[in-house]
């Protein structure tokens, strides 16, 4: 009688995996690995993101000729395309006082209020998820700032002699950079493309693919729009501003896609699975065993 184990035991073939496909990232794996975030580096890197922001914003060269020789070649663009609807949007506003100190502080703060609180609310929501789309923020920031840089442009509230009316000054409004004090220490030429709309469209693509309340997707979705509403009515951008505002938000997905491989979107990958432990077999087929 040979001898044989207490307890033998059968071990199951693992299934095979598919091969993973490649993926083209310039970053390496070790970097791209999500993971929690901290949130003093985060404070820390975002603090220094704005600084250089603000630094490289306001020592763009403000050339008011070309500035505003642009603008009117783009009031004359889109003309011929059919949509310049700047003035009409612009005196529907300004001939609202109500209206118009809503549409000057909705300008002034939500611009940044809702953002911070998107990314708070990704941070702690989606934490997984958080540097992939902070990347793209970065992303679409930077290439506004080349388009500031290499685009001056005078909004249309420069523009009194094509009939605009600057709203910040007319109704004497806090905080914008039409009011006195801002536009002191700030560029007023860096109307292309708008950030306004960049920043609020991606908020709204974060809250739309990631909430999960309805209200808050059709919120948020709205969003875009009405901030849309607002630069137009307060005369602080053109339309094709807006257009170059959506068009820096791609380019920031993209950046992202290049460096990490993968949409920010994509399902964070599995944790690793535990090691397999053996089946034991039963009691009574145990026993048969032993006595054989």
């Amino acid at each position: 009688m040979s001898s044989c184990p207490d307890t033998l035991q059968t071990l199951e073939p693992a299934p095979e995996e598919a091969p993973a496909r490649p993926r083209l990232a310039l970053l390496p794996a070790r970097v791209r690995a999500p993971r929690r975030p901290r949130w003093w580096q985060e404070l820390l890197f975002i603090g220094i993101a704005y600084s250089l922001y603000s630094l490289v914003r306001n020592a763009v060269p403000e050339h008011e000729r070309p500035a505003l020789r642009r603008a009117a070649d783009v009031l004359h663009l889109e003309s011929r395309l059919h949509f310049a609807i700047e003035h009409s949007v612009n005196a529907f506003v300004a001939g609202r006082d109500v209206l118009a100190y809503l549409c000057n502080y909705y300008y002034a703060t939500l611009h940044f209020v809702v953002t911070i609180a998107v990314m708070v609310w990704l941070y702690r929501r989606h934490p997984l998820r958080y540097r992939q789309l902070r990347s793209v923020l970065m992303a679409t920031t930077l290439v506004a700032l080349a388009g500031f840089w290499l685009y001056a442009l005078a909004p249309p509230r420069m523009l009194a002699n094509r009939g605009f009316v600057d709203t910040i000054v007319t109704f004497h409004t806090w905080g914008s950079w039409g009011s006195n004090g801002v536009d002191s220490a700030s560029n007023q030429f860096a109307a292309m493309p708008s950030l306004h709309i960049g920043w609020a469209l991606w908020c709204a693509v974060v809250v739309v693919r990631l909430s999960s309340r309805s209200w808050l997707r059709v919120a948020a979705a709205l969003y875009p729009l009405m901030t849309l509403f607002v630069i137009i009515g307060t005369a602080n951008h053109f339309v094709l501003d807006a257009v170059g505002g959506v068009a820096v938000v791609a380019i920031g997905f993209g950046v992202q896609r290049l460096l990490s491989g993968e949409s920010p979107f994509a399902p964070p990958p599995p944790p690793l699975p535990l090691p397999r432990r053996p089946r034991e077999l039963p009691l009574a087929v145990q026993a048969k065993n032993t006595r054989s």
